[in-house]
């Protein structure tokens, strides 16, 4: 099963392009689409989840195994899609004090699953799968926000999806709770298409197979993590400077970014050569990756093709 999704566009009525002619194929497994805010993430996995329409372009989720559906139409065959599909969005309400154990409960009756039997073993398999079996009697007001994000992941697993859509999951959460969160968006890859929106790189590059870097509605780089990583090999070069000394390199120099480290300024600079004295060649990361591309050091040329 894999997802084409074929120049996809859409504007809204205040003249923002939120998605520019997008076109992915996204296979089984964890797929990360990275960008920063407004890039057009979030208006991309509404349409995915069959909340939006776009204004042109086609979705199709295609199943080829025998007795599979084939070919089904993410926009015009909405219900089919929702049998399939499990949604964890960016933000979402629970019932502060209902108990996880009897929300979730309720959501499967909604589900369809009304057998008390068949419903009772479902909730506690799910409750068990996303940690929360001990806490399956508290409120859900009392829950952290990483508590929350596994409970939403319960509640998206009940129909047994084999496509996940998950927008931000991370975001907020303390570095304990991410873990958990981002092991069990791992198992859930094993097994279906899981589409990971985020802006955080470090979820990318911990989880996904392929991933596409997103940017004003425009997708500019598409392909394996570590292959684009490769691709950028000897040509990121570090300086580590006095905190008042930037502002003169990024006249000089084509800074992709800079971040402190012991009151420090840690300069990573993009280039063919060796920029000037006082630089040292640094093994890459997907930041670097990241940040290139939005710098357009990166993209559709030849870190696209060496990422393909």
């Amino acid at each position: 099963m894999h997802l084409e999704i074929r120049a996809l566009s859409k504007t809204y009525g205040n003249g923002v392009h939120a998605l520019r002619d997008v076109s992915l194929t996204i296979p089984p497994g964890m797929y990360g689409l990275l960008g920063p805010n407004g890039a057009g993430k979030s208006t991309l996995m509404r349409i995915l989840a069959t909340l939006q329409a776009p204004d042109s372009g086609s979705v199709e989720l295609v199943d080829s195994s025998a007795g599979g559906p084939g070919r089904i139409d993410v926009l015009r065959q909405r219900h089919d899609v929702r049998r399939t599909l499990g949604y964890l969005p960016q933000d979402f309400g629970v019932y502060p004090n209902v108990t996880a154990e009897s929300l979730l409960d309720h959501f499967a009756i909604l589900e369809g699953i009304t057998d008390r039997r068949t419903r009772k073993a479902t909730v506690e398999a799910l409750l068990r799968r996303t940690n929360l079996w001990e806490a399956r009697r508290r409120k859900l007001g009392g829950y952290s926000g990483g508590m929350r994000q596994r409970f939403g992941v319960a509640v998206a697993l009940l129909g047994e999806p084999k496509l996940m859509i998950v927008d931000e999951p991370t975001a907020g959460l303390d570095p304990a709770e991410r873990v958990r969160f981002l092991n069990l968006l791992s198992e859930l890859g094993e097994n279906s298409i899981v589409l990971l929106s985020t802006h955080i790189v470090e979820d990318v590059s911990e989880l996904c197979t392929r991933m596409a870097i997103i940017d004003r509605g425009r997708i500019l780089l598409e392909g394996v993590p570590l292959e684009a990583v490769r691709a950028l090999e000897g040509r990121i070069w570090r300086r580590i400077l006095e905190r008042g000394d930037v502002a003169a390199v990024e006249r000089e120099h084509p800074v992709i970014s800079t971040r402190l480290l012991g009151g420090k300024s840690v300069v990573h600079v993009y280039g063919e050569t060796r920029p000037g004295a006082g630089f040292e060649p640094v093994e890459p990361g997907l930041a670097d990756v990241y940040f290139s591309t939005m710098n357009g050091h990166l993209g559709h040329g030849v870190a696209a093709q060496k990422a393909s």
